[in-house]
């Protein structure tokens, strides 16, 4: 039986795959707007207990060195700011969005600590450069989304492609292509735009490992660093993570020094163990 898929068939997929709260899919949508009503969406939020306890949980953490302890998201955002809490809440939504344990090989856990690596390293980077944090974290927490995308709606065909990276020692886009005819690339965007999220995002998950291609965005080259980064320092222990090459044009683009790119990897570990600490525990 053939392994090979569509865009169409990834596509017809969506609709079945966990949806995000309404709320989550608000603040999502919310990142580059300035007329955020912030009292009406906290108080979305707060409806949501499960999502409350986990975002406070994440509030409360160490990562933030909060003197009064945050009991409500109102407060969450008076001590941490609105881009903060509304990273986040999504951050607590979109870990517990999708199932674990349905495709055999595939680390869900390995999955979410190099994604939440991604995170912090790309949060790190935006702020030495100056650039929207909220954005660059969860772009950061959403680079991989096409990988959970193919692997919740065809678990069996995904088996495969992990078979054939550890018995072609290639890609992990070179397997997805070679088994499925497409990657988590193309499955990412399809997700973006089912889940209407803005251009920026979209560009940035389409184009983070080819950042030189025409109209990439400077987003798609912050988050092509910083997952090579994160590979490099092997925080997810996944075993099996290549590290990619890094596009000069994505390198060149960030205009750091070789003291700053030290200084961005001792942070970027520090940061992930504070944040998974609480975020995946």
């Amino acid at each position: 039986m053939s392994t090979h898929l569509t865009l169409d068939d990834i596509v017809a997929h969506l609709d079945d795959l966990p949806s995000l709260p309404a709320v989550v899919m608000e603040l999502l949508n919310s990142i580059d707007q300035e007329d955020v009503d912030i009292s009406v969406l906290a108080k979305k939020v707060s409806y949501d207990q499960a999502l409350t306890a986990k975002t406070l949980r994440l509030a409360n953490s160490s990562h933030y060195g909060l003197q009064v302890k945050a009991t409500t998201i109102q407060q969450a955002i008076t001590y941490l700011g609105f881009q903060t809490t509304r990273s986040l809440i999504t951050s607590a939504a979109i870990t517990g969005c999708f199932p674990e344990g349905l495709c055999p090989g595939f680390d869900d856990k390995a999955f979410w600590r190099h994604s939440v690596a991604t995170a912090a390293c790309a949060k790190v980077l935006a702020r030495q450069i100056r650039f929207n944090q909220d954005y660059a974290f969860t772009a950061g927490l959403l680079h991989n989304i096409g990988r959970l995308v193919l692997v919740s709606s065809f678990p069996a065909h995904y088996a495969q492609v992990i078979a054939h990276q550890a018995a072609h020692d290639c890609s992990l886009l070179e397997a997805e292509q070679a088994v499925l005819g497409v990657d988590h690339v193309q499955a990412g965007v399809a997700l973006a735009e089912h889940w209407n999220f803005s251009d920026t995002m979209r560009l940035a998950l389409g184009n983070y490992l080819q950042p030189e291609a025409p109209g990439a965005g400077f987003l798609a080259s912050l988050i092509h660093v910083a997952n090579a980064i994160v590979c490099a320092l092997d925080l997810a222990q996944a075993g099996d993570d290549m590290v990619p090459r890094v596009s000069p044009v994505a390198w060149d683009a960030l205009g750091l020094g070789e003291d700053a790119y030290l200084q961005l990897f001792r942070e970027t570990e520090l940061r992930y163990d504070e944040i998974t600490s609480a975020l995946l525990s």
